[in-house]
């Protein structure tokens, strides 16, 4: 049991620094909400789209991840759109909080092939503290560090930009986030300073049906200081009713890109939408050392699509086409 004390410990240690100001992806964006994957989404479709997110990380053990955001995006002309999210996230005795403000334009390539360029750009802002109270030598009796007389805190300021191809149903989105490097403080000894990864998401929409859609999709991530990747294989099977509503289901398989067949996570998800009110639920089984001290990881996305404003510019349409059709409209 002490080594897996150990284990879990250096273990959470490791992941905040890799999630240091930077908002950790696990299946969010399945939930019909392509938006937090890239500022390029902002303004596609046809209503002020809301969704807030909770997840919780290997439920079981004690000071796991949690995680809560907010994000809405709406366009603000035919072919432009801006956006906000809003974070709260918590690993062990680290908390970080941020806000990001995104902009997009939407620009045709080719009206009659369905050819679509997005740009987009976000402003971060984010927060990174370190609670001293909440330290212990794991017996319950506090660690007295003299050198360490308050909460430790920081704050950066930075960049997302990137693009979203389109053509006709297919799609792909590449991201270069936080890339400006952050100022260093001298409390914090191996704090990192290079925070820029790269995020790109692509995939199809097959409509076998008049009412169903089956999209399989990848993300992959790499940080930039220390080349570690991950990618996830996903898979969504959507179905319609007559009035617009949907349902959908699928499945995300997470790998390290140096373990290619040992699989990080695993899970199931799903989701529906009824009467522009949405709601998912998704998953995730955890492989490693921690899985049989932990019953996985739960998201759950709640939100509504309102104030519809229908764009007279195609590029403004997403790859779902029925998606982002007026619900209550043949």
């Amino acid at each position: 049991m002490k080594k897996i004390t150990i284990y879990i410990c250096l273990l959470f240690c490791s992941l905040g620094y890799a999630q240091e100001l930077n908002l950790p992806t696990w299946t969010q964006y399945l939930a019909d909400n392509d938006f937090i994957i890239s500022p390029t989404y902002a303004g596609i479709g046809d209503n002020l789209k809301v969704r807030a997110n909770g997840l919780t990380q290997w439920v079981g053990i004690k000071n796991a991840p949690e995680n809560q955001a907010l994000y809405a995006d709406f366009r603000i002309a035919n072919q432009s759109g801006v956006g906000i999210s809003l974070y709260n996230d918590k690993n062990g005795n680290t908390r970080q909080k941020g806000v990001k403000f995104s902009f997009a334009h939407h620009i045709i390539l080719d009206y009659t092939s369905k050819q679509y360029l997005s740009l987009g750009l976000s402003y971060n802002l984010n927060s990174f503290r370190i609670d001293i109270e909440n330290f212990d030598s794991g017996d319950g009796t506090p660690i007295v560090d003299p050198g360490i007389t308050d909460d430790r805190a920081t704050s950066n300021n930075n960049f997302d930009v990137g693009f979203l191809y389109r053509f006709d149903r297919f799609f792909f989105a590449f991201n270069a986030n936080n890339v400006l490097d952050k100022g260093i403080d001298e409390f914090t000894g191996a704090e990192p300073s290079k925070l820029l990864n790269f995020q790109a998401y692509g995939g199809y929409v097959f409509s076998p049906s008049k009412n169903v859609e089956i999209e399989p999709s990848v993300f992959y991530q790499m940080f930039n200081s220390d080349k570690r990747s991950a990618t996830d294989l996903n898979f969504k099977y959507r179905k319609y009713n007559r009035s617009g509503n949907y349902y959908w289901i699928g499945a995300s398989y997470r790998f390290l890109n140096d373990q290619l067949l040992k699989p990080l996570n695993l899970g199931p998800m799903a989701g529906v939408m009824v009467n522009k009110f949405y709601f998912a639920y998704s998953y995730q089984m955890t492989f490693n050392d921690l899985s049989g001290f932990n019953s996985g990881t739960h998201s759950v996305t709640v939100g509504i699509n309102f104030l519809q404003g229908i764009s007279n510019c195609a590029c403004t349409k997403g790859t779902s086409y029925r998606k982002y059709k007026t619900i209550g409209t043949n």
